[in-house]
């Protein structure tokens, strides 16, 4: 698997100016989208009944980053450092817009859903660079013993400011319209959802076809890319552990433990591939070799929507009253 993983990290992906100025616009647009269902009352009923709540982004923003760093310390004789990467960037991204709708079909509690994707993508700006700094720089020094790489520098400073440029000016767009135009963001916020989640998938499939169209050794990718796919469902599989096993263990309600898995599970990694084809962030002449982060990001934004739709497939089985463990 090392080997294959090896070819993918060879591979330079990246974008180029008019490419990733769409690429910006479609982020902008999801966090925008994702704003207009953020409200007062959301803050507010988290300190009336902050245990869901508060356990919740406990599992996001620390546990799953610490479980991603320990899987990847496990599959080190496996994986590259910049598979390892990928999936710690994933991990550091907020929960996915998706997840509401998924939560909704696994008859979770979708107040807690709503709030725990508004409070994560709310904080975003400031938690994502953090853990992708925090854990990044851990894996990077533990790499540079194990695998005889370089030590990379995770790029706090830029990372901030960049996310802050694209993820805040959307956030408070979305916030001034769902407070002062109720009406007008009740109307928008099916549509932008679907749409947003329509062109993530685009912007996935075309990270996707670049790799696969500019390359001879077609079988050769294909092996590379099955075994990304592996480790992203690996990956996956731990994030919706950490979620349900987590909520068990705190003793939440049922159905809480239902959302908490599904929003633990899905991350907004479209905001990774937005991240990682940003020159300000990963610069070219120092993250030349980038394939294997951005095919673990991207396989996550497909794979995360089949197992979350067949968790909550499991789930809608299976009466609160019936569910165990």
């Amino acid at each position: 698997m090392r080997e294959q993983l090896q070819f993918l990290d060879a591979l330079n992906i990246n974008l180029g100016a008019g490419e990733m100025f769409v690429v910006n616009i479609i982020l902008a647009f999801v966090m925008f989208g994702v704003a207009l269902g953020i409200k007062v009352q959301t803050f507010k009923d988290v300190f009336r009944n902050p245990k869901s709540v508060i356990t919740g982004l406990a599992l996001q923003w620390v546990v799953l980053p610490a479980m991603t760093f320990l899987v990847a310390v496990v599959l080190n004789p496996f994986i590259t450092p910049m598979v390892a990467i990928g999936m710690l960037l994933v991990a550091s991204c907020p929960g996915g817009n998706i997840s509401n709708f998924i939560s909704s079909l696994s008859k979770g509690n979708i107040e807690l859903s709503v709030s725990m994707t508004a409070i994560s993508t709310a904080f975003a700006p400031l938690v994502t660079p953090f853990n992708f700094w925090f854990w990044g720089s851990l894996y990077c020094r533990y790499a540079s013993v194990h695998n005889d790489i370089p030590t990379l520098s995770i790029p706090f400073g830029d990372m901030l400011e960049q996310i802050l440029l694209i993820l805040g000016v959307p956030i408070v767009l979305g916030l001034v319209v769902s407070r002062y135009f109720p009406n007008l963001s009740q109307k928008l916020k099916r549509p932008t959802s679907i749409l947003s989640i329509l062109l993530f998938i685009g912007m996935v499939v075309v990270s996707l076809t670049q790799v696969l169209t500019a390359l001879e050794q077609r079988w050769t990718v294909y092996a590379a890319i099955l075994c990304a796919l592996t480790v992203v469902i690996i990956h996956n599989a731990t994030a919706l552990g950490t979620g349900f096993y987590g909520a068990t263990l705190m003793h939440l309600p049922k159905a809480d433990r239902r959302s908490l898995t599904i929003e633990v599970g899905i991350q907004n990694s479209g905001l990774g591939l937005a991240l990682l084809f940003n020159p300000a962030i990963f610069p070219v002449e120092v993250w030349h070799n980038n394939g294997g982060m951005v095919i673990i990001t991207a396989l996550w934004g497909i794979w995360h929507i089949i197992s979350g739709l067949s968790v909550a497939t499991i789930f809608r089985r299976t009466t609160i009253d019936e569910q165990h463990a």
